[in-house]
């Protein structure tokens, strides 16, 4: 049976000037719903499960999180995501503010952690770190039959994810400066203890171990506070690639559950059939991602098959040559075509974020005005 699917999404909340506004849990007491995400420090009751899924409060009090119900159809994801949207936008009007998919906010800013101990916690044991992470992503869970087939996939997919990054590379800016990254976002997410690739682990029980022993060390608060690029979901049978930045669009969402469907399956079909796990070097893996974060689509990719540089078209492509089985036995070859293609067409979200800035002659309300209009397009 077709593997579902589920989009998680984390949105800036903004004012008419285009500055992040800390309306989050006003917005949601607004609209009667106040759960908070899985992962986050203070997570606490289970979400609303309306039409467009999930709206939760972030760790900052100048985000919202949105999460689609499982699907297996991807055009049935779509549909969601972009319901998603349009829910948070509805419970951000009742606060007078609107809702924007950036990374990063172009302005500067001083976070507002939400009110919560343990969020209050986190935000005095991590410093600055924590204070400067009003940082947007897309996290895409995908269904697997048990803990050790998700091992087996995370074993599997690490050389693959810094690809999901540079397709969704959307924060040039941070602080009021354009970063010199396509995603600044991945750079502020790396300060965390526990953050980025992981190595091959072999067996579920390998994984646990590790997590384990990570919060043995007293560092992190829990087991939630484990923020690998992917991981095994605590709550759900999924394996959560969190690697992302939030997408500029909904298409390109999309595209990255479709994507991340497609690895899932693949490195499951290759465990199932007997083939060994790669041994994976968390060196490479990290420096795959930083050049993703660094270039988006601009500029060259490393390559998971050389681990040299190569054009990001041309690394693209070897990740859709890789999943090809599964998408097509999924149905979703043909829409990951044209999604992809539109993506090249427009850019990436960085790249589209640069050109209204330049456009504008570096006006950041001209940026985040055009970024509200096309997450709700």
């Amino acid at each position: 049976m077709m593997r579902t699917m589920g989009v998680e999404e984390e949105f800036l909340l903004v004012g008419d000037d285009g500055r992040p506004v800390a309306k989050a849990s006003e917005a949601l007491d607004a609209s009667d719903d106040t759960s908070t995400p899985e992962g986050a420090p203070g997570r606490t009751a289970a979400s609303a499960t309306t039409a467009g899924g999930a709206l939760e409060t972030e760790f900052m009090e100048e985000q919202l999180e949105t999460a689609t119900h499982p699907r297996r159809d991807l055009a049935d994801l779509a549909t969601e995501i972009r319901a998603g949207r349009v829910r948070a936008q509805a419970a951000a009007d009742r606060v007078g503010a609107r809702v924007a998919a950036l990374a990063t906010s172009p302005w500067p800013f001083e976070g507002t952690t939400v009110a919560r101990l343990r969020y209050l916690e986190a935000r005095a044991r991590f410093g600055l770190t924590a204070r400067e992470q009003l940082t947007s992503g897309c996290h895409v869970h995908v269904a697997v039959a048990d803990d050790a087939e998700g091992v087996a996939v995370l074993d599997r997919i690490g050389p693959w994810l810094s690809v999901l990054l540079a397709l969704s590379a959307n924060s040039p800016f941070w602080q009021g400066q354009d970063s010199g990254f396509a995603s600044y976002r991945s750079q502020v997410w790396a300060r965390w203890p526990t953050s980025g690739p992981t190595r091959t682990f072999g067996s579920a029980e390998a994984y646990r171990e590790a997590v384990d022993a990570l919060v043995a060390t007293g560092t992190i608060l829990d087991h939630n506070m484990v923020y690998f690029d992917a991981r095994l979901s605590s709550r759900y049978p999924t394996v959560e690639v969190r690697i992302a930045d939030v997408c500029l669009d909904a298409d390109t969402a999309t595209l990255l559950g479709a994507l991340a469907r497609g690895l899932v399956e693949t490195a499951a079909r290759e465990a199932s059939e007997g083939r060994a796990a790669p041994l994976l070097r968390t060196e490479l893996l990290r420096t795959a991602a930083w050049r993703a974060g660094r270039s988006g689509l601009a500029d060259e990719l490393l390559s998971p098959y050389t681990w040299r540089p190569a054009p990001a078209h041309d690394v693209v492509g070897q990740l859709v040559a890789h999943v090809r089985e599964a998408l097509v036995d999924a149905g979703d070859l043909d829409a990951v075509t044209h999604l992809l293609g539109r993506l090249w067409a427009s850019g990436d979200g960085a790249a589209r974020q640069r050109a209204w800035h330049a456009e504008s002659d570096g006006d950041l309300r001209f940026v985040v005005d055009r970024a509200v209009a096309a997450t709700h397009a």
